[in-house]
């Protein structure tokens, strides 16, 4: 039982580092993690009774 956590818990690191990595490295391989920038106009309404 202890063998299946230190693997799990093995793993779970290396899947973290690969995440991060992949965060700094994709943009350069095509990656495009930024949200589609558009502009929403609402109008408020203040003091409305």
């Amino acid at each position: 039982m202890g063998r299946l956590v230190k693997w799990l818990l093995i793993l779970l690191i290396l899947g973290g580092i690969a995440l991060v990595a992949y965060a700094y490295v994709g943009p350069f391989f095509g990656a495009n993690f930024a949200p589609p920038q558009t502009e929403i106009r609402q109008p408020v309404e203040l003091d409305a009774n």
